[in-house]
């Protein structure tokens, strides 16, 4: 028999969410993409579309933060070595 332990950190999960600006904006863009699909399954295709539009900027938005993190990362690697 196989036991498969999971563990969450809080310290873990907040060094990630500080260490990935974009990640709460990606997260929020997955869950809005959720909300679309049930609005279109119900019919609701006008809210569906407005949803949409609010996810994308959300995707966008984390994108541009993940890149501004990834950045970040890559210079404060490149002045410890």
């Amino acid at each position: 028999m196989v036991t498969i332990r999971i563990t969450i950190d809080p310290l873990r999960i907040k060094r990630y969410f500080k260490e990935n600006l974009g990640a709460p904006f990606v997260i929020f863009f997955q869950i809005l993409l959720l909300v679309c699909a049930s609005l279109l399954i119900q019919g609701n295709s006008v809210l569906a579309n407005m949803v949409a539009i609010y996810a994308y900027y959300s995707l966008v938005g984390g994108v541009i933060l993940q890149l501004i993190s990834f950045m970040r990362y890559r210079k404060e690697k490149g002045n410890e070595g």
